[in-house]
């Protein structure tokens, strides 16, 4: 049987367009995070945890694609450009790298700790997670710190904004440094309360 030449021709046509399909991008926001000494490097047990919870990020950028601004009230949802693990897991993890970089001790998240040594469990809720290429990254975060087992707590809101130059690699960096900045105000209060002091957001 003699196949027509048109048919091989679109066969071919077929091959090289298969051949330039985009390759899906993987980001994390937990690179360069986490830089501090640990506690361990000193083979002396923290004088206190802390814990992170799964943290709530909108329904609308739960998902593994980056959801981008690209105008006033319109988001694009990138296909090719998506997130190591689901959001909410990645801020979290990136959010305890940073807390344990600044305070040098553990996240003991389901994990058994000595008795009588405090745990500093922070819950946060994610209300803004924006991205806008070229523009700016932008994380809005209320969150609390409680010392485990009573009913002492403090809730704070963080809301940190960075530049972030073209491409999605610099907007990913622009959300690792906003991460870094609410670690920050974070690890600020559970160092005070753990001196016994009485901080303010």
């Amino acid at each position: 049987m003699r196949v027509g030449a048109g048919v091989l021709a679109m066969a071919a046509a077929m091959l090289t367009a298969c051949g330039s399909v985009p390759q899906e991008k993987f980001y994390s926001l937990s690179n360069g995070l986490g830089v501090g000494k640990p506690a361990s490097a000193e083979n002396t047990a923290p004088a206190y945890y802390i814990e992170v919870p799964a943290v709530v990020v909108p329904k609308q950028v739960a998902r593994n694609q980056l959801v981008v601004s690209t105008g006033a009230g319109r988001i694009d949802v990138l296909e090719q450009e998506r997130w190591s693990a689901p959001p909410a897991a990645e801020i979290g993890q990136a959010l305890s790298l940073a807390i344990t970089g600044e305070l040098g001790t553990i996240d003991v998240s389901r994990n058994p700790v000595p008795d009588k040594t405090p745990v500093y469990r922070i819950s946060t809720n994610v209300q803004r997670f924006e991205s806008a290429p070229g523009q700016y990254a932008l994380i809005d975060a209320v969150w609390s710190v409680r010392l485990a087992g009573t009913t002492q707590v403090l809730t704070c809101r963080s809301v940190a904004q960075e530049s972030a130059g073209p491409g999605y690699d610099e907007l990913v960096a622009g959300h690792r440094r906003a991460i870094a900045r609410i670690g920050a105000d974070i690890s600020k209060v559970v160092r005070a309360l753990a001196a016994g002091e009485k901080p303010a957001c």
